[in-house]
């Protein structure tokens, strides 16, 4: 620059020619006339990024998805594996590797991103064939429109790294060996260890120092028809099956993160099913062996089912208050004819329960109250994030929760008329609920058109009765199944 400035003083304010300048310094011509007579404005270099991320809509689809994961837990986060599958599903014409490229430059780039730099490392065990271990993990999935929590019961044979996982409305007795009899039924054999923690349906009392853990008796029971060896943890030593926690996570991340749309459990159990039979496909990380081939080498090692069905239940005894109520799981359940008798008979099984009089009458028989539990999906900040970032309303996770109405309703491709929508349905979220948005689509939506003019020429004035008819029975109301 010192050059480029002595070159300017000649030439403005000595008044001196280019030949002069070209001379005096001993430079090119050519060089001393663009010095000269340019001007030497600064400019922004801004590095344009090439390739089909940054040049097509995928770039900006993976940017959408990792700002909403942001927002979330860790454990609900979608993995790079996640992201490419469902990018493929969309006709994505790039690699894993571009993804994944893509993916670790864009969270280089903010700025609060941390590193963990803690030191992972344990003591190897080894495991021999026909030894489990099991866990529970707390997932969730989309049902009616709702939250609901999953319990999902998971056992992995360390040997030969398989899986097999069964949702559950909750973590007590029933359901835990309930689980644990769906999971023998879809392996067709037993292990004969199974290592688990000190979950309260099967431990009274964890190991001490100079003795045993002791298990419930039901528990018992269970592990000698089914004829396996339980195994109780140490206290605080998750390490000890840190096979099954590690495949916790795993069958979270990779089936039910996002959370599913799902009709029932057993919808969802079959979908887990399908999901890691699949999963055994391919290869040990160690061994190089396909994890299926390694599970029918441990085959052998496993015992057979037994001939009878396990019956799991609990009976208890309740007394009626006298409005005829008894507790069931903390809710108050009211019995018909249940303040006439002294004494009731309460059979729970993991998903219903019946009340049975003295005489053997049924008074009652129904679903168990957990089975009914849900959480409303928080709309409102779902929607405000939205309307921030309009573009990303058709891929976001979100996105299937939406009654269908409400879901074709944000679909227009206009951001600013879609930004007009999702503000009229954060203003009507203050006096209704999205279920009750759905039911009420046509007159709600008509009041809105009195307040609103939009343009003509898009889909606001479709006859919405004629998409009601190309839905099936079950969506034809807006919820989803």
């Amino acid at each position: 620059m010192s050059e480029v400035n002595c070159i300017k003083v000649l030439r403005n304010q000595k008044s001196l020619s280019i030949n002069a300048i070209h001379k005096m310094l001993g430079i090119n011509w050519r060089t001393a006339k663009k010095y000269a007579d340019g001007e030497d404005l600064p400019e922004e270099k801004a590095v344009k990024k090439e390739g089909m991320m940054h040049e097509e809509q995928w770039g900006e689809i993976v940017a959408d998805w990792l700002w909403e994961d942001e927002k979330l837990k860790k454990k609900q986060r979608r993995t790079n594996k996640k992201m490419f599958q469902d990018l493929k599903a969309m006709e994505f014409p790039g690699s894993y590797r571009t993804v994944c490229y893509f993916i670790k430059e864009w969270r280089e780039g903010r700025e609060d991103l941390e590193e963990e730099t803690r030191d992972k490392n344990a003591e190897r065990l080894e495991h021999p064939p026909g030894e489990a271990q099991l866990d529970f993990g707390l997932m969730e999935a989309v049902k009616e429109g709702k939250y609901v929590d999953i319990h999902a019961l998971v056992l992995s044979l360390p040997f030969s790294n398989a899986a097999y996982a069964i949702p559950l409305p909750g973590e007590n007795q029933e359901c835990f060996l309930q689980g644990m009899k769906m999971i023998f039924s879809q392996l067709g054999e037993v292990p004969r260890k199974i290592r688990i923690d000190n979950l309260k349906a099967a431990v009274i009392r964890p190991r001490g120092r100079h003795e045993e853990a002791v298990f419930t008796d039901e528990f018992l029971r269970f592990a000698n028809h089914y004829g396996f060896e339980p195994q109780a943890c140490n206290p605080a030593a998750g390490y000890e099956k840190g096979n099954v926690e590690n495949k916790v996570g795993y069958v979270r991340y990779n089936f039910i993160t996002p959370a599913p749309v799902i009709e029932n459990l057993d919808h969802l159990t079959d979908l887990l099913k399908d999901h890691l039979e699949k999963d055994r496909e391919r290869i040990h990380y160690k061994k190089q062996v396909p994890i299926k081939e390694l599970l029918e080498e441990e085959s052998q090692y496993l015992l057979a089912l037994p001939e009878e069905e396990y019956s799991v239940f609990k009976e208890e005894k309740a007394k009626a208050n006298k409005y005829g109520e008894i507790l069931i799981d903390q809710v108050g359940i009211y019995i018909p004819k249940g303040a006439n008798f002294s004494q009731l008979s309460v059979i729970k099984y993991w998903n219903r329960f019946k009340v049975v009089s003295p005489h053997g009458e049924i008074l009652y028989d129904d679903f168990r109250p957990y089975m009914h539990r849900n959480r409303k999906i928080p709309w409102d900040g779902i929607l405000r994030a939205w309307l921030s970032k309009p573009r990303a309303v058709p891929y976001s996770r979100f996105a299937p929760y939406l009654p269908g109405r409400i879901r074709e309703y944000l679909a227009i491709t206009d951001l600013t008329i879609r930004k007009e929508r999702l503000r009229w349905l954060i203003a009507t979220l203050v006096l209704h609920d999205m279920e009750e948005i759905s039911e009420r689509f046509y007159e709600l939506l008509s009041e809105q058109t009195q307040e609103m003019k939009e343009p003509a020429d898009h889909p606001f004035d479709v006859d919405w009765s004629i998409y009601d008819q190309l839905q099936s029975p079950t969506h034809a109301g807006g919820e989803i199944g």
